[in-house]
């Protein structure tokens, strides 16, 4: 190895440092790191009027024993600084098995399959991806019987939490058995139980614990349903004649509200997307009684969403009655569906009023905010170039100062002074500027919706979880589900992080990481994994100090 000694000089202090000509540039940043504590990504290494790049080969500079080098830039929050872990550091090998499955990134527990239980399995992992349902199941008290579903689903979400292993879900199936018989069908040649629709499931499990899992409404006299308040959707209908002569005779629409745990999505030979599904939804015929033309007669139930739920329900009416053969057939239609979805447009007057102003500055924000990393990246990929340019413009404070003289000649001469701002400075700026936007993107959200926490405040949700079936009907083929992993939250702050995009995959047991163009992939088209649940999230807004 060969090395030269040379001198970084930065904010007023010299350090001689060996610079080692076989390693890169970003082997001798973070030797500065090591003596400045200012982190590589921050550091601005000057050699002959250029910036030092991470990939350079140190043999390839023309340094000079005693060089001076020039070096820029700052310590991040508590990059300076070099403490004593508080906490004495433990080794994964020594811990727990349910330490070693509370570690942030740890693989969340699978669910073993009794024979035809995977339909149960997707459901349930779904279900546990909704934080608010496990705080609340800690909190029950209800009745405590090996044959309660909720005390039940409580232990074994529990238990899940304390390993990395499959987990047998017996007692919640026992349980669930004997509320629903359903459950407890047996295979026509009696051998073992029969597969089950996993929305039944979904549906089964969601009544029951509408039921028992009550939460605290603070003033109110008495508590309310969790379901209800995180996953109800309410719809205002409109129910209308469509025969002139009832019109005629003085028949009015008639209006009613009915509050719902799903929004479905009707597939027919037009559906192409989610959208043109939940729209056949909203739309309904049907055979009623006329009282003023006193006979049976063809009615329209137009219906909109009047209250929208922090978590939404989409099911996808893949299976119908096919009587040829006495059991569910499967629609194969392939159905697309986004990862982010706006309803809005589903929505009554009133809530769209309410909604529409926070959903446009939310993309107005994430536009400022895309922006500016997008820079970002680009001074980080070239920075010399990213200076030349933002150099180039005077900043938008630019100071000027004119002096005006008027020689013999008659001409006027102006002396103009301009300040640029550096990389940080400006980034600052506009980071400054979208704060402020989150700032008043808080004040454009409607005190009604903002007073009921289980409400979505925007219009807008993001997937988290997908229950898929793979076969030709209900009553067979396999179940599996997606859940979108979350950001790894930090111990002392609670803070969460960044999400990385990725997917778990529970296929009963077996629990792997996949990538979010799977997800895609799971429109249907033909008798592979296809959508039948989408489990959705309102996407989270700025609190009033604009922070998330």
């Amino acid at each position: 190895m060969s090395t030269i000694n040379v001198v970084v000089k930065h904010q007023g202090k010299k350090y001689d440092v060996d610079v080692d000509t076989s390693a890169t540039g970003e082997v001798f940043k973070y030797q500065l790191y090591s003596l400045t504590g200012v982190e590589p990504d921050r550091q601005k290494v000057l050699l002959k009027g250029s910036q030092l790049k991470d990939d350079t080969d140190m043999s390839k500079v023309g340094l000079k024993p005693g060089q001076m080098i020039m070096m820029m830039g700052t310590p991040g929050e508590g990059g300076g600084a070099i403490v004593r872990p508080t906490e004495k550091v433990k080794f994964v090998e020594d811990m727990t098995e349910a330490e070693a499955a509370q570690q942030a990134g740890a693989t969340p527990a699978g669910l073993q399959n009794f024979g035809n239980t995977c339909y149960l399995n997707s459901t349930l992992q779904v279900l546990r991806s909704i934080p608010e349902l496990n705080d609340a199941l800690k909190s029950y008290k209800g009745e405590q019987s090996m044959l309660d579903p909720t005390s039940q689903l409580r232990n074994l979400y529990d238990m899940m939490s304390k390993t990395q292993e499959g987990i047998p879900p017996l007692a919640f199936l026992n349980a669930l058995r004997v509320a629903f018989p359903q459950f407890a069908e047996r295979e026509r040649d009696g051998h073992g139980y029969a597969q089950q629709d996993a929305e039944e499931a979904w549906s089964q499990i969601l009544t029951q614990l509408k039921q028992k899992l009550k939460i605290s409404e603070g003033d109110a006299a008495r508590d309310a349903s969790f379901i209800d308040k995180y996953m109800g959707l309410e719809l205002t209908s409109v129910l209308e004649c469509d025969e002139p002569g009832a019109k005629e005779a003085g028949e009015e629409p008639k209006t009613s509200k009915e509050r719902l745990l799903k929004l479905n999505c009707h597939i027919d030979g037009q559906t192409n997307h989610l959208r043109d599904g939940i729209v056949n939804g909203l739309v309904e015929k049907l055979e009623k009684k006329s009282e003023v033309l006193d006979r049976e007669a063809t009615y329209t139930k137009r219906s909109q969403i009047s209250r929208l739920p922090k978590y939404l329900t989409v099911h996808f009416m893949r299976f119908f009655w096919k009587r040829e053969v006495q059991k569910k057939a499967k629609i194969m239609r392939k159905v697309t569906f986004p990862h982010e979805l706006d309803v809005v447009e589903f929505c009554t007057d009133e809530l769209r009023k309410a909604l529409i102003p926070v959903r446009d500055k939310v993309r107005e924000v994430r536009k400022e905010e895309h922006d500016i990393e997008r820079a970002r990246k680009r001074r980080k990929m070239n920075p010399i170039d990213g200076e030349n340019a933002q150099g180039s413009q005077p900043s938008t404070s630019k100071d000027k100062k004119k002096d005006e003289k008027k020689p013999a000649g008659g001409d006027v001469e102006m002396t103009t002074e301009e300040t640029f701002k550096t990389d940080a400075e400006f980034e600052a700026e506009k980071e400054a500027e979208v704060l402020a936007a989150k700032k008043e993107l808080y004040t454009l959200i409607n005190q009604d919706l903002l007073k009921d926490e289980g409400a979505n405040q925007s219009g807008l949700y993001e997937l988290r979880g997908v229950i898929t079936h793979q076969g030709a009907s209900a009553d067979s083929g396999h179940y599996t589900a997606y859940v979108k992993k979350t950001g790894i939250k930090d111990p002392v702050t609670g803070k969460v992080g960044e999400e990385d995009g990725k997917w778990w995959w529970f296929n009963d047991d077996k629990v792997s990481e996949v990538e979010a163009e799977k997800i895609t992939a799971l429109a249907g088209g033909g008798e592979s994994h296809s959508a039948l649940i989408l489990l959705y999230r309102a996407i989270p807004l700025p609190s009033a100090d604009g922070t998330q």
